[in-house]
Formats: structure tokens, C-alpha cells, sequence
């Protein structure tokens, strides 16, 4: 069940299934890299049985189910389940069809001709048809639409129905991008047009709080602040999905999760560093649960508000990149799960760059900074000033989230010493991305990212992205950062875009837009009765629709 990653704000899930952009130990998002897990228990009991229920933990409630027009994860994951898409990746992370059975590209790489599967029902009943990729497109287009997500599809010069199965796209000009975009939520046509063509906004009708869609979940219920449960779709296309319930139980503290979890009432988790390796380590818990660990796709940061004057300075940006101590949280936060992070991509991709700028901790080089700039402790009471004005911020991270809590315990500490005074303030996940980092009403935020599976970032980076519903949070313009995310997408040569990303990394590593923090272990936990997990460089999601418990292992009957 892999999706194409789209990038958005890693959310504070502690789960670690569905993840193609999801994580921070937090969750896994689609990731490549080792995976450390207990053997698998014989299959004794018996093969794959229908049935059963899987009851994953969240920190933090969903935002909506038309997940075209959220950007959390949480959303996504869910979404994930109860919609299809055109295309999606495998577990090696390749480009295969899911609604889409084929598709023939031009010889200019100009125009894409889906040809979509036939018979796919959406949840009511309704054939998919090309009519509802058509849709979706359009949705996405719309300047109305409340998405981060609109731009790949605003590369089309035309959209054509070329039949009831067929649908075709001619781009502008080559857009390299182009296929995995269309692993987009394609959504009902026959469900959202008339409200859409009425000009309501999609986020107040049914769909938004009781989806139809075509994946191999259907919509239960959503308790908002307590559950949501999705029942197994008996007709998807691609066959029943074996476990028959997924219940997403919202529990907003990392300890009452873990105590639930051993106590038997959760089935799938992720676990917090600590957890991982000295409390889970014993022959008790790895009989019940089968622990995995890999490099999760995704990084954390400290990103700045840069409308404000204070953050508009590199220098300043740089000095706070020297004053963190990155492996002190590495090795105390994450407890060594974890790797360093020294810009925008995870490493171990084609378009990784290792030898960019990077920022050892250095104290004394962080102050030089600050005074070149004109901040200096004038008044002799350790906090720098400049005009009369001591430099104070605070750092806004979101709740029920120990690791992002503990790592801006550190920072705070990492500044006080080079003169900054730092204030920590921990917001409810939906207040926090809805409130304060959509109005762009903080100074400075811990947060993550999820990357993709390309290397464009253009969404995040570039200056026309910094919209309320959009993903440039840091409200960050720079030309030169502009004219390469442009670049990088209108050329298919993987060595070009190579060159062309590396000097993109270069960039960001002086320009220090955020400061890259780390790229954790992603530790998702899940029951030792769920079979059919199959670790893969896509993490262990994607054949989620496979997972099984044996029929005399099932607790849940109803």
C-alpha cells in the first residue's frame, strides 16, 4: 500500500505502517535502510484467515478525509486506505499502476495515456472512470482548492477524457515529476462535482467527515478526539484485505500509549528511542511483538519565521547551526537512533550530496557570528542585545511528542550558552499546525519533514509556495533556490538533475533556510500475532493489505 510521497509536515503519530511521508518516532514514511526486527513466529497455526481487528495508536486526530487538501500525515495514512491512486511504488520503490493498468508515454516525455483498470467500484457502487481522474485534476487546479498539492498538475497544458477508461495529459514542457504526481487521491465525481461546481468548499461536505472512495478500507466512524475505524472493503479490486478492521485509536501521551501497548490494547505503535532500547529489549515483550528499525525517510528541524527581521541574517541562522551540539541530541534524545542531518534530502539517494557545508558544533564561531551582525551582551546579564533589545525567542513544537520536546530542551540550553534566551512552548498537534504554523504565528518551530520520492521540493522551498494551505512555512525566498527547483524538474537526465540537486543542497547548506537537525530511526512496533510482514526498502507497509492473523490467534470476532 506504498503511495508516491508527497511532502507535508510529519505529524506526531506514534504508529509505523502506512507511511509513505510519515514518521519521527514517530512514524516510518516509506523508507530505504536497514531493518532490525525479531524473527517472524512460525505460520504453525495455520496460512493468511479473513478477520480480526488492528488497533494502532496516534498521538493526534486527522484533519479531514479528503486528504487532497490536508498536508499532515495522519491524514494521508488514513487516506491511504480509503482512497486509490493512479500509481503508486512497490516495495522496491518502483513506479507501478494501482487504478491505472498501464500508461505509454510520448517520445517527446509530453503526454501520458492512463489506461485505467475496468470494474474498480467505489464504495457505493459507482464504476471509477476516467471521468473521476478528470475530476480530481480539475479539483486540483482549481485556484479555490485549499491545497498543498496543486502545482505538479498546473504543468498540464491539457486534460483529456479520451474515453471511459482512457484519460490523457499534455504537459507544457518536460516535467520530470510527472508520473509519480499522479500518486494523487483520485476522488468520486459523482459524489464532489455538483458541490464543487456550486462553489462549496470540499472541506464542509459529507465527504469530508464520511469518505466514499475506492481503496481497500471503507469508512466506519470518527469520533473526533477519540477514534476512527475503517472497515476492509470486501470488493476492492486488487482482493479482500485480510484483516477485517482498522481502528485508529487517538491517545494523546506517549507513556499512556506504551502502557496500552504492553497491556495488549494497542497492536501497532512506534516506539521512542528509549522505549526501543531499554524498555521492549526483554524475552517477555519480543514474544509478543515484533520490533522493526530502519532509516526513516524524513528529517527534523529548526525551522525560523523568516518574516521576522531577527531570522532575515544567514549569519544569525548559521550561528544557531553552530551553537546545536547535533549529535548530543543524536546520543541523548534518540539514544544513537538516529544520524546527523545536514540538509534538505535523506541520504542514501541518488540525488544525495555528502560533502555539502556542514556545521560542527562550535560555539565560539556561533558568537563571532551573532556579534558580526551587531548582537552582543551590552549590559553584561548573558543575554545578547542589539538597540536595547535582548534577543529572545520561543520555540513552538507539538504535544505528546517526548524526542521534539526533549531535543528543543537542548537547544534551549545549546543558545542560552552563546547568549540567546529561548522559550519552549508545547501546542496540541491540530492547534499547532492549524493555528500557529498555517498563520504563520510563531518565531521559531521543531517539526519534520517527510520527503518523497523524487528529489523536487519544489512545494517547500520555492518563494510562490508561501501561502496558508501551502508548504514554504518559513515564508523563504531566494532566486537562486528558485531557478534550480525549476530547473531540476524539466529535465528527465538523472545525471543533470543529479548536478542540478547537489548545487541545490549547496545552496541551502550556507543559506540554512532551517536548521537540519537529524534523520531518525523510524520503530514502529507491532503484535506478534500480525503475519505477513515483509520488510522491504519501502518499509513494511506496503503489502499491508496482506497482513494476516491466523484464525485461532484472532482476538477481536465482532
Amino acid at each position: 500500500m506504498v503511495r508516491p510521497a508527497r511532502p507535508r509536515c510529519q505529524p506526531p503519530r506514534t504508529s509505523g505502517f502506512l507511511a509513505v511521508l510519515a514518521l519521527l518516532a514517530l512514524v516510518p514514511l516509506g523508507a530505504c535502510g536497514r531493518t532490525e526486527t525479531a524473527a517472524e513466529p512460525a505460520t504453525a497455526e495455520g496460512g493468511p484467515a479473513y478477520g480480526d481487528t488492528l488497533v494502532e495508536a496516534s498521538i493526534g486526530d486527522i484533519s479531514g478525509l479528503i486528504p487532497n487538501i490536508t498536508s499532515d500525515s495522519a491524514s494521508h495514512e488514513i487516506g491511504n486506505l480509503i482512497y486509490s491512486n493512479l500509481v503508486r511504488t512497490d516495495k522496491e520503490l518502483r513506479l507501478e499502476g494501482e487504478l491505472a493498468e498501464r500508461w505509454e508515454i510520448s517520445k517527446d516525455e509530453m503526454t501520458i495515456t492512463f489506461h485505467l483498470r475496468k470494474g474498480v467500484r467505489w464504495h457505493d457502487g459507482e464504476e471509477v472512470t476516467a471521468q473521476d481522474v478528470d475530476f480530481t485534476y480539475r479539483y486540483m487546479v482549481d485556484p479555490k482548492t485549499p491545497t498543498a498539492y496543486g502545482e505538479s498538475f498546473r504543468q498540464i497544458r491539457q486534460a483529456e477524457v479520451v474515453d471511459r477508461y482512457t484519460f490523457r495529459v499534455t504537459y507544457e514542457q518536460p516535467y520530470s515529476p510527472a508520473l509519480l504526481s499522479w500518486g494523487i487521491w483520485i476522488l468520486p465525481r459523482h459524489i464532489l462535482e455538483p458541490a464543487w461546481k456550486a462553489g462549496v468548499d470540499l472541506r464542509t461536505t459529507q465527504q469530508n467527515r464520511h469518505p466514499i472512495g475506492s481503496g481497500p478500507y471503507m469508512f466506519g466512524e470518527w469520533k473526533t478526539g477519540e477514534k476512527i475505524v475503517l472497515e476492509a472493503n470486501p470488493a476492492y479490486f486488487e482482493g479482500r484485505p485480510f484483516l477485517k478492521r482498522v481502528v485508529y485509536r487517538i491517545i494523546p501521551d506517549q507513556s499512556t500509549i506504551f502502557l496500552e501497548l504492553k497491556a495488549k490494547n494497542i497492536d501497532l505503535a512506534g516506539l521512542t528511542p528509549i522505549q526501543y532500547r531499554r524498555q521492549t529489549d526483554y524475552p517477555a515483550f519480543r514474544k509478543g511483538f515484533n520490533r522493526y528499525r530502519y532509516l526513516a525517510n524524513g528529517y527534523a528541524y529548526l525551522g525560523f519565521n523568516l518574516l521576522d527581521p531577527r531570522f532575515q541574517d544567514k549569519r544569525v541562522r548559521q550561528a544557531m547551526a553552530y551553537a546545536i551540539d547535533r549529535q548530543e541530541i543524536i546520543d541523548g534524545v534518540l539514544l544513537g537512533l538516529g544520524r546527523p542531518a545536514v540538509g534538505t534530502y535523506k541520504p542514501g539517494t541518488w540525488w544525495y550530496k555528502e560533502d555539502v557545508k556542514s556545521y560542527p558544533f562550535d560555539p565560539e564561531r556561533a558568537k563571532a557570528l551573532l556579534a558580526e551582525v551587531g548582537w552582543q551582551d551590552t549590559d553584561g546579564d548573558g543575554i545578547l542585545d542589539r538597540d536595547g533589545t535582548p534577543f529572545s525567542f520561543t520555540i513552538r513544537t507539538n504535544q505528546g511528542n517526548l524526542v521534539r520536546q526533549q531535543t528543543a530542551e537542548i537547544i534551549q540550553r545549546r543558545l542560552r550558552a552563546v547568549g540567546i534566551d529561548v522559550k519552549i512552548h508545547v501546542v496540541e498537534w491540530a492547534a499547532f499546525i492549524n493555528t500557529f504554523v498555517k498563520k504563520k504565528d510563531f518565531e521559531a518551530i521543531i517539526l519534520g519533514w517527510g520527503l518523497g520520492l523524487d528529489p523536487d521540493q519544489y512545494d517547500i522551498w520555492h518563494s510562490s509556495k508561501t501561502g496558508p494551505d501551502e508548504l514554504n512555512h518559513f515564508s523563504y525566498k531566494n532566486p537562486k533556490v528558485d531557478a534550480l527547483l525549476e530547473a531540476g524538474r524539466r529535465t528527465f537526465a538523472e545525471a543533470k538533475r543529479k548536478a542540478i540537486y547537489g548545487e541545490l543542497q549547496d545552496v541551502m547548506a550556507e543559506e540554512q533556510p532551517v536548521v537540519f537537525l537529524y534523520v531518525p530511526d523510524a520503530l514502529p512496533v507491532v503484535s506478534g500475532r500480525v503475519r505477513g510482514i515483509q520488510p522491504a526498502p519501502a518499509g513494511i507497509s506496503y503489502n499491508f493489505t496482506k497482513w494476516y492473523v491466523p484464525a485461532n490467534l484472532q482476538r477481536y470476532t465482532r
